[in-house]
C-alpha cells in the first residue's frame, strides 16, 4: 500500500507541475510570445501528462498481476485500452 501512495504522490506532483506549465503556455499565448518557446513549453506539458498517465497505468498493471486470476484478463484488457489511448 505504501508503494501505491508513493506512486500517487509522484503522479500528483507531475500533474501539478503540468498545470503550472500549462498556465505558463496560456500566458505566453495571451501575451503573443514567440512560437518556439511556447511550443517547447507545450511539449513539456504533454510529456508531464503522459508520464503521469503511464505511472498510473504501471501501478494498475502491478495491481492487476497481483490480483485474482479470474479478474486478470478483463483488467489487462482495460489497461491495454487505456495505455494505447496515451500512445
Amino acid at each position: 500500500m505504501a508503494a501505491d501512495t508513493e506512486v500517487q504522490r509522484a503522479a500528483l506532483n507531475r500533474l501539478k507541475r503540468a498545470r503550472g506549465q500549462l498556465d505558463a503556455v496560456i500566458r505566453m499565448v495571451e501575451e503573443g510570445a514567440a512560437c518556439e518557446p511556447t511550443v517547447t513549453q507545450l511539449a513539456a506539458v504533454s510529456k508531464a501528462l503522459d508520464r503521469a498517465g503511464f505511472m498510473m497505468i504501471s501501478t494498475g498493471l502491478r495491481d492487476c498481476l497481483a490480483g485474482d486470476e479470474d479478474d486478470r484478463e478483463d483488467s489487462l484488457a482495460r489497461l491495454e485500452k487505456v495505455f494505447l489511448s496515451l500512445a
